[in-house]
């Protein structure tokens, strides 16, 4: 596939996809698995109400996969022998500008800046030097983490997929390597991570061998390989960037939550 970012947007009543080209949503015919063709200007990007811009089937997820973050914010752990993987639901997905929202109850709930795999086609047993034509490209995506309940609970499903825990976005971008994309997390305009993907310690191909030796990735399916060190804790009123090289900028605010009733 060409190089472009592909973006999904409401439309209406529905979802639709499109083409986003110097900072303008254009609508596009076909879907990213077939091939796109751009069409009609729908408008900038901050005036298009973004989805996420997949709907996949399953979330994998990458744990321990920067030596930074281990030795410097994951205390008690260490380096793994093979990639640690965990599932997030699609429930917990958010689009670009979306609000994550802080469960009442939670103490501490941190963001993590994690470049996302987006699968192309059906994957399985797939050999790390055929991984780039199984993938369709790579979007930003955020892990956001209540840490409370990860240490509490001594596994990660709960801490991991509140509603509104997987911000992905804005944009798949397409044509490119991920071995040496520089990442960071900005929290109300200050870095707060920074590395590259050149420093991951699985790298993506080796990811999607791995990952697809273990369940049949289907095309939409995202994977996420975890984060460097220095992972904020957020309040509500703060706004959270996760920049990607190449690929753009995702970006959200914080709230707390209230309950019904």
């Amino acid at each position: 596939m060409d190089s472009m970012h592909i973006v999904r947007f409401r439309d209406g009543e529905r979802a639709a996809y499109g083409v986003l080209e110097d900072g303008v949503v254009r609508r596009a015919s076909g879907d990213p698995f077939s091939g796109l063709t751009p069409g009609t200007e729908v408008g900038p990007l901050e005036q298009v109400t973004l989805l996420p811009p997949v709907a996949p089937s399953k979330i994998v997820a990458i744990g321990l996969n920067y030596l930074d973050h281990i030795t410097q914010d994951a205390h008690g752990f260490e380096q793994p022998e093979n990639p640690i993987i965990f599932l997030k639901p699609p429930s917990s997905l958010l689009a670009h500008g979306g609000n994550i929202v802080l469960p009442q109850g939670t103490e501490r709930v941190e963001s993590e800046a994690e470049l996302a795999v987006v699968i192309g086609r059906r994957a399985r047993y797939v050999p790390a030097e055929r991984a780039y034509d199984y993938i369709l490209g790579f979007t930003c995506s955020n892990d956001v983490s209540a840490r409370d309940y990860q240490f509490k609970d001594g596994q990660w499903a709960r801490a991991k997929s509140f509603d509104t825990f997987t911000p992905i976005g804005p944009a798949i971008a397409t044509g490119l390597r991920a071995d040496d994309l520089a990442i960071a997390c900005r929290l109300n305009g200050e870095v707060r991570q920074q590395s590259t993907t050149a420093q991951l310690l699985f790298d993506v191909p080796y990811l999607v061998e791995f990952i697809s030796r273990v369940m049949t990735l289907e095309p939409g399916d995202v994977i996420m390989t975890g984060t460097p060190a220095g992972p904020p804790r957020m309040a509500p009123g703060d706004v959270v960037e996760i920049e990607i090289e190449g690929v753009g900028v995702l970006r959200n605010g914080v709230v707390a939550e209230e309950l019904p009733g």
